[in-house]
């Protein structure tokens, strides 16, 4: 199966979403959220029925997120339907399965507050701390890079209430209100022009039913999401190359030099069937991988290592290409060819780079071999 599946649900989801998109050109944060939720019906699409949703399954986000991607829109969905929601359908908490359904209908737009500037390689390098205090407890700590943390009603944080930074056990999921007394908010602008937010703990108060996982026990959910986002971001960079794609395809043919089209240039119709074939590759490889997300925690891994990995370098040939072929005007804000090419090297380092997850298909390689 590919992102040009024949599918007629997916194919009327997927294009009506680029029709709405085209429509409101620019639409962003709470009023993009709120349109996608309430006009189209589209956040629950891989959410179930029980909560309101369609119950579409992780595979109903790949093709939204692709045509998201192609307009540049792919935030809150992302942090909110995809990582936020998928944390919370997990969660079998009472409070969150009262939040979901509102999540579905765009009343709360919810992200997550994980990235903390020693995580690196590891998941677990958590320092964020949740303390107990009585019957609740208090939660303090930093976290940067926030993707929707400007537009969002609600964080989910990572914290660790025993242990060191580094052990798997004793890491905690906490479901927070953005207005809550002890939360501070810096907002910031990204690589790619996008907005998050750098959030500061300060003791913030955290009744138990907040909790979303048992006590201590939030790894697996944790680096099941890491690996759910990395899969979601290599469908959005699919609709980012093909928009990088299809603007160059059209520059060449319009563009002249020594009187005759670019494309015309033999060695240019080479640099683009390269774009061509990087792009298809990633995009088999994307779809190759989607249901091992449910698979075991290992096979999970290796197979999302190996999508994000074939992502991050079509994204670096498409990328390039691009902006070679555009020339200096590439680079420039006019063009969508310039923020296109920010996001796609903002998203090879979403989620962990290429680099990483180069090192960790070595690390799962080596431990199946021992």
């Amino acid at each position: 199966m590919n992102l040009d599946s024949t599918d007629d649900t997916r194919v009327q989801l997927r294009d009506s979403l680029a029709r709405y998109l085209a429509d409101h050109e620019g639409l962003a944060g709470l009023p993009l959220w709120r349109g996608l939720a309430r006009e189209l019906g589209l956040i629950g699409a891989a959410l179930p029925e029980s909560a309101g949703g369609l119950g579409g399954g992780f595979a109903e986000h790949l093709p939204i997120l692709q045509t998201l991607g192609e307009a540049m829109a792919a935030e809150p969905y992302l942090s909110s339907a995809v990582i936020a929601a998928g944390l919370l359908q997990r969660a079998h908490t009472l409070q969150a399965s009262a939040l979901l359904p509102r999540l579905i209908d765009g009343d709360v737009l919810i992200a997550w507050a994980h990235d903390e500037p020693g995580l690196r390689d590891d998941p677990a390098a958590v320092a964020t701390t949740l303390q107990r205090e009585g019957a609740a407890w208090r939660l303090s700590g930093r976290k940067r890079a926030v993707q929707a943390g400007p537009v969002a009603t609600h964080f989910i944080a990572t914290a660790r209430s025993a242990g060191r930074a580094g052990d798997a056990a004793g890491l905690d999921l906490v479901l927070v209100a953005a207005d809550a007394p002890g939360i501070t908010r810096r907002d910031l602008t990204a690589l790619d022009g996008r907005a998050a937010s750098e959030l500061n703990f300060a003791q913030v108060p955290v009744p138990d039913e907040a909790r979303l996982c048992a006590e201590g026990q939030a790894h697996a959910a944790i680096t099941r999401t890491l690996d759910e986002a990395a899969l979601a971001v290599c469908a959005e960079a699919l609709g980012v190359m093909q928009r990088l794609q299809r603007d160059t395809i059209a520059h060449a043919r319009e563009r002249q030099q020594f009187g005759v089209p670019l494309a015309s240039f033999q060695v240019l119709q080479h640099r683009i069937a390269d774009m061509h074939i990087a792009r298809e590759q990633a995009e088999a490889l994307t779809w190759a991988v989607v249901d091992a997300i449910h698979a075991a925690p290992a096979e999970r891994a290796l197979a999302v290592s190996a999508a994000k990995v074939a992502v991050g370098r079509a994204l670096r040939c498409v990328g390039q290409g691009a902006v070679q072929i555009h020339g200096a005007m590439g680079i420039t804000e006019e063009l969508a060819v310039g923020r296109l090419f920010r996001r796609a090297t903002q998203i090879e380092l979403m989620f962990g780079s290429t680099a990483q997850h180069l090192r960790r298909i070595t690390r799962l390689q080596r431990s199946s071999v021992v």
